[in-house]
């Protein structure tokens, strides 16, 4: 008997038009390891909530076909390594699952210190979970999901955040435990090279639908990304647009670095080195604790003070932020309202032209594929459709500098490059661009200029 089964599997989003899948017929054996591929909204990370049993209840929408999973335990691991912890310590947080299990206090904190071992997290029980990097709350999940049992293991693009080193350390992580556990193992992944040696088997989404059920490098080469543009590097001492000097914010040392103007800077560092919190602050969303701050002229156009002081509408026209975290910047009911709320601050025609904001607005719901969700809450969106609806917020009041933090995780092939492409044409336009990112192909395509950030120093 096959451990998962799927036919004619569908889930319908309440208030949505078309499915998110559709008619799905898929069979799993036991210790098959599978990756879940398919571009954004293509409906991987709906299809892996139904296997964990978290779609929500009828209010949320409308499952129909048939699902049939034979095993003790399923466990997931999301994205996000903050959403997924429970508690201050971690030997509590890896005993949570089990703890809602009922099993007894002996065997729980058995489980505890082997599925950690497992996982790699040489740390004291008593370790807070507030001093774990990306990568260490990713194998701290997983540890978790281990400790339950689990007989079924659903990542969901458990790499996305996190920096290379984070991001080989669970891929290992993950190889260790299916061969010692014989688990069966699902991955949503779009960076596919670190985990080819771990699957043995693609399932590709489109749509909502399956196209494709086979060898994994076939479906891998099918979405390779070529053709980007290739980084024009800047002088090191040509005019800055913003700068930093002996910048001390609430994480890190001070900081004195400069952002080129009319260029694109990217930002790398491990995580928790600070690198978001230096962008932030001089976004003007975070206040400094010490030091200075600059900013041209052409971003400050007559203003005297720090962002800190500008107003919204202020801050709107000259700096564009996108976080990392998409959720962090909704506060509209739908993507189309969503996208209004910026323009209603500036006023109705974009900055330096006569375009009106509505034309602004269509041309970037197309551009970022997101013309099919205008009426869609935000919140109920896919992860890569959040990200480039973040994007899209940014860009629509047609800011001096666009700061991102992260903007192509979670997205596939065809969006990636999309974005590359429109940061480039932003550039050439003379906007100044800065963008923290911890992938190569993005680094190659648009470091003109090159910040790396340390955590020491």
């Amino acid at each position: 008997m096959s451990q998962i089964l799927l036919r004619g599997a569908t889930w319908q989003h309440a208030g949505r038009r078309t499915p998110a899948i559709s008619d799905i017929d898929i069979s799993v054996e036991r210790g098959e390891r599978i990756l879940l591929a398919g571009d954004s909204g293509s409906g991987k990370s709906t299809l892996l909530s139904a296997l964990a049993g978290v779609l929500g209840g009828d209010d949320e929408g409308t499952l129909q076909g048939e699902l049939t999973i034979n095993a003790a335990a399923v466990g997931l691991v999301l994205q996000d390594p903050d959403s997924q912890v429970i508690a201050s310590r971690v030997g509590d947080d890896v005993a949570f699952g089990c703890e809602n299990l009922g099993l007894p206090r002996e065997e729980i904190w058995r489980r505890v210190h082997q599925a950690m071992e497992m996982v790699g997290l040489d740390l004291s029980l008593e370790h807070p979970t507030a001093r774990l990097s990306g990568g260490q709350k990713q194998r701290l999940a997983l540890a978790g999901v281990i400790a339950m049992g689990a007989e079924v293991i659903l990542l969901d693009e458990p790499t996305a955040n996190l920096d290379p080193q984070g991001a080989a350390d669970v891929v290992a992580a993950v190889d260790h435990v299916v061969k010692e556990t014989g688990a069966t193992l699902i991955v949503i992944e779009h960076n596919y090279a670190q985990w080819q040696h771990v699957l043995d088997r693609a399932v590709v989404l489109e749509h909502g639908k399956l196209i494709y059920d086979g060898e994994v490098a076939p479906a891998v080469a099918a979405r390779r990304i070529t053709g980007l543009p290739t980084a024009s590097p800047v002088p090191a001492d040509g005019p800055a647009a913003l700068w930093s000097h002996n910048l001390a914010t609430r994480f890190g040392p001070a900081r004195t670095l400069a952002i080129p103007q009319g260029a694109s800077t990217v930002i790398t560092g491990a995580n928790g080195s600070g690198k978001s919190t230096w962008l932030m602050t001089m976004a003007g969303l975070i206040s400094p604790v010490a030091g200075k701050l600059g900013y041209s002229e052409e971003i400050r156009r007559g203003l005297a003070r720090t962002p800190h002081a500008w107003s919204s509408a202020q801050l709107a026209q000259r700096i564009g932020f996108v976080f990392q975290n998409p959720e962090h910047q909704f506060v509209a009911r739908s993507v189309i309202e969503e996208m209004r709320v910026g323009p209603k601050v500036i006023g109705p025609l974009v900055r330096g032209s006569n375009q009106r904001v509505e034309d602004r607005i269509d041309k970037l719901l197309h551009r970022l594929r997101l013309e099919s969700l205008v009426e869609a809450n935000p919140f109920t969106l896919s992860g890569g459709e959040k990200r480039r609806l973040s994007v899209a917020t940014a860009l629509v009041t047609a800011p001096s500098v666009v700061l991102l933090d992260e903007p192509t995780f979670g997205q596939d092939p065809q969006t990636f490059k999309e974005l590359v492409f429109m940061i480039r044409e932003l550039v050439d336009e003379g906007i100044t661009v800065a963008s923290i990112t911890h992938d190569e192909l993005f680094i190659n395509a648009l470091a003109d200029a090159h910040l790396v950030v340390s955590a020491h120093a």
